[in-house]
């Protein structure tokens, strides 16, 4: 269940993220009640929430080639930084009474350029901090991270929110991140797993994007990612929603929800780290039991029923996010884990800027259980339909390498002369 906590580096990692994604969530439950208190309307909130991943949307990959040219520590650590800083003006702002919509846009796009190279950076990382046979339980750990960090932030969040005001959760997210520096800086270059970076040549983005498309291990999971993060993970969205709509609670009853989704996902992730080996059909039932969660939480009549519920959406949101992670980290040859993992960040994240305006619009115009109605049924379909695909997958796979398979496609779809999309120029 820990195997790969046995890497010093990994280990790092891991404590330093779980403190500084803890100061993430503090802010997303201060950003969403903020825009609540400025606005009143769920369609600013999805809108406010979207903004964050437009740059996601429109410039991912080339995050994603970045994290494969260069050094991923030193992206992170400019990155890292830079995101501490954007956090700071933040509370600043909030806690001067000076903020209004207009900042609250421009700040969330300021940190969705950040993130434009620090989602692929830290992902593609992991791989480098285990070894192979590591990996799996590695990036299953590492959504246990972000869930933990979901459960100790939102809670504290919401709790700070309420008794002090949302100024100091902004203040002590700017000061988390300097975990992931100190991290970073510890972490041993010698026993890093490093990919060879090749050299520059043009063609880079058509060809990877050749890659993927031919690739039904990666194509798959990508579009699956791409309508379910689109319409299924809008939670900073959709639970604000329900907790002051439908239960009449304010940034405590959502930071409470929020931790309860979280833990939840924390008993999912470390039961899907004690597991060996995971078919790629499991993605599809995933989907199919995390949308039957949320279409649960959406019908919850009392609060203590719609806790129960959001035990399983966490649950649900794990099995999903960690086999689809995993999937494409194994999937995808060494050079491109980059340039695949930034697509990931665009299905998974850039789809906020469609999804989040849509979910928030439903909450606002139909009742706020809707904004959760629209996520579970199409993510229910989404796996119905993904599973007999997956299930062909698998048995065409049974017989052989994946790895293989994966690296001799790189270089199958690669064009005279070209090298792999993740160490090319933009």
């Amino acid at each position: 269940m820990f195997s790969s906590l046995s890497s010093p580096n990994y280990r790092l990692y891991f404590w330093g993220q779980l403190v500084s994604v803890s100061g993430t969530w503090m802010q997303t439950v201060a950003q969403s009640f903020l825009v609540l208190q400025l606005t009143d309307s769920g369609t600013d909130l999805g809108l406010a929430t979207a903004a964050r991943f437009v740059p996601i949307f429109l410039f991912g990959p080339w995050g994603g080639l970045v994290a494969d040219r260069l050094d991923k520590r030193r992206v992170l650590y400019v990155t890292q930084s830079l995101s501490g800083v954007l956090a700071l003006v933040f509370g600043v702002l909030v806690g001067t009474h000076a903020i209004q919509m207009w900042m609250v846009y421009l700040l969330a796009v300021a940190l969705g350029f950040v993130n434009v190279f620090d989602n692929p950076a830290r992902q593609s990382l992991i791989p480098e901090l285990v070894s192979r046979p590591l990996v799996r339980n590695a990036v299953t750990l590492n959504s246990v991270t972000v869930n933990m960090a979901r459960i100790f932030g939102a809670a504290l969040g919401g709790g700070i929110a309420s008794l002090v005001g949302l100024a100091l959760c902004f203040d002590i997210n700017a000061a988390s991140f300097a975990a992931v520096v100190v991290s970073l800086a510890l972490m041993s270059a010698d026993q890093m797993q490093r990919s060879d970076r090749e050299p520059r040549a043009p063609g880079q983005i058509r060809a990877g994007l050749r890659y993927v498309r031919t690739e039904p291990e990666l194509l798959v999971p990508l579009l699956m990612i791409s309508i379910i993060g689109a319409l299924a993970w809008e939670f900073p969205i959709s639970l604000p929603l329900v907790a002051r709509s439908v239960f009449h609670g304010g940034a405590g009853t959502y930071g409470a929800m929020t931790a309860v989704m979280g833990a939840g996902a924390v008993v999912g992730g470390l039961i899907a780290a004690s597991r060996k080996r995971a078919r790629r059909r499991g993605l599809a039932i995933a989907a199919i039991g995390w949308g039957a969660a949320i279409t649960a939480a959406a019908f919850a009549p009392t609060m203590p029923l719609e806790y129960a519920a959001l035990v399983f959406v966490g649950y649900g949101s794990i099995s999903f996010n960690s086999l689809a992670k995993t999937a494409l980290q194994l999937s995808a040859a060494p050079a491109m884990r980059g340039w695949v993992m930034s697509l990931w960040a665009v299905a998974w994240l850039g789809s906020t800027p469609v999804g989040g305006p849509i979910v928030g619009w439903m909450g606002e115009e139909f009742g706020a259980r809707w904004s959760l109605i629209v996520g579970g049924i199409p993510t229910i379909a989404v796996g119905i339909l993904a599973y007999p695909v997956l299930a062909r997958i698998d048995r065409r796979r049974s017989g052989g390498s994946a790895e293989t398979a994966a690296e001799v496609q790189a270089e199958a779809v690669m064009p005279a002369g070209a090298v792999a999309p993740g160490a090319g120029t933009f």
